[in-house]
């Protein structure tokens, strides 16, 4: 079966919601009820919603980007609507037949065709022109020839001095706290700490302010501060004297301590062809960016890659893949260490078709792995894994994914000790060995997909 005749799944589709709440509201939209005039062909689905106030609203779904058209003044992708059509879909084989697309989806399913073959204008997720996918996802910065090559490398130049005049003073302000000890920290408050982060981002490098502010939060956040306080510390220390002497560094680490400042960098490696597993996806937040994380695995290359798409403050990202779902495309990796980080190119499409997980290993392996990589990344949080049979359990101190041999075991970290995937991997489990895809770091293990032995291509999204 090609792309176009590909169906998702409802644990799929709810994969998709920008939250909780679209996520039910989309779900009380997945009957027959409230729709008329549906339809799919041509790699699309539409239909039109019945609304309150006897208005109706015309949804279309591209399921080969994936992309979203309304006529609701909903500003989530994908809108409730959306997500109820691709529901109907699911859920009831008989409820959307084939058909042509009407006059009010014809026009913007041919303009995202028209985009998707032009060279200037990349297709697949969050592809220019797609609702809710304003750029290319991932992107980073501006592509293409520039005008003045020149006034370029004037420009760089004078942004890496304002770096450079950055991390010389926030060496100072790191020198002035270990002076004048730890638990001054506490007592000074935040406001100082943000005071500095306002001058990184002056200094134009958003990376080292993103560390002042984790540095602020952690003094008076619970026993053992002083000692996470001087762990980061030392890590910021280690970022700016890598940034001051980034010259002297392998080519490789020298651009990973670029992209840890905050400079962007160009997708510029070889481009790797393949079917894309959908692992996990999931949203962080702060008072700036919503930045979304999708986590992909290559069936023929065996390469685990990162898709980041971003959105302002309050907004989901354009990009939203659903898990478990198998995606036929060129991923272009990024400079830096580990080369995790890649951007889909022009041909990303949903294909059928049932892969298995990413080969696994032991609990011990897992931390061999991660530790190895910090040698690249040293500032690296935490590291893609797959644990194979491994079973949660209980621990004294709260859950933990120990071998089946009970030889070693992974705390989990303390966020993913009260989410409800927990109850639903260890429903999966049920006592027995699983395979589980997570991010392994030195705060624990944070799951995010699982596989049982009985079903051991159906995906099971943990967050």
């Amino acid at each position: 079966m090609n792309a176009m005749g590909v169906r998702w799944t409802v644990e799929q589709v709810l994969a998709l919601a920008p939250d909780d709440a679209s996520r039910q509201a989309g779900s009380a939209l997945g009957a027959a009820g409230p729709w008329s005039d549906t339809g799919r062909g041509e790699g699309a689905v539409w239909g039109r919603c019945r609304g309150g106030g006897g208005r109706s609203y015309e949804t279309v779904v591209d399921t080969t980007g994936p992309a979203y058209a309304c006529a609701c003044p909903s500003r989530k992708f994908p809108c409730k609507h959306a997500l109820g059509l691709l529901l109907l879909q699911a859920s009831d084989g008989t409820a959307v037949t084939d058909g042509t697309p009407p006059e009010w989806a014809g026009p913007w399913l041919a303009k995202r065709r028209e985009e998707a073959g032009s060279p200037a204008r990349p297709a697949g997720p969050g592809a220019p022109g797609a609702p809710g996918g304003p750029g290319a996802p991932g992107a980073s910065g501006a592509s293409g020839a520039t005008a003045d090559p020149e006034a370029a490398r004037r420009r760089a130049e004078r942004r890496a001095a304002r770096i450079t005049a950055g991390a010389l003073e926030l060496e100072q302000r790191l020198a002035d706290l270990m002076r004048g000890g730890l638990a001054a920290a506490e007592q000074a408050g935040y406001g100082l700490w943000e005071e500095t982060a306002a001058r990184m981002v002056d200094a134009q490098a958003p990376g080292l302010a993103g560390r002042v502010r984790e540095l602020g939060a952690i003094p008076g956040s619970g026993p053992g501060w002083p000692v996470r306080l001087l762990e980061e510390c030392a890590l910021t220390h280690l970022l700016d004297r890598a940034w001051l002497t980034a010259d002297l560094l392998p080519p490789a680490l020298a651009a990973t301590v670029r992209t840890r400042v905050g400079l962007t960098a160009p997708a510029d490696g070889v481009p790797v062809r393949d079917h894309w597993l959908v692992l996990a996806q999931y949203d962080t937040a702060d008072a700036r960016l919503t930045t979304r994380r999708v986590w992909l695995y290559g069936a023929t290359s065996g390469r685990t890659a990162l898709v980041l798409s971003f959105g302002a403050a309050g907004r989901p990202p354009g990009l939203a893949l659903p898990v478990g779902a198998l995606l036929d495309g060129e991923l272009t990796p990024y400079a830096g260490a580990g080369r995790l980080r890649a951007e889909p190119g022009e041909h990303f499409v949903p294909v059928d078709g049932r892969v298995s997980p990413p080969p696994g290993g032991s609990v011990g392996e897992a931390l061999d792995a991660y530790g190895r990589v910090l040698s690249e990344d040293p500032w690296l949080d935490s590291w893609p894994v797959t644990l194979s049979q491994v079973v949660p359990a209980r621990a004294e101190y709260g859950w933990q994914l120990a071998d089946a041999d009970g030889r070693e075991a992974l705390p989990l970290t303390p966020a993913a000790q009260n989410r409800p995937g927990l109850w639903r991997l260890v429903a999966l489990s049920g006592g027995a060995p699983v395979t589980v895809f997570g991010e392994c770091g030195h705060r624990g293990f944070t799951p995010l997909a699982a596989w049982s032995p009985e079903a051991p291509t159906e995906t099971v999204p943990l967050i």
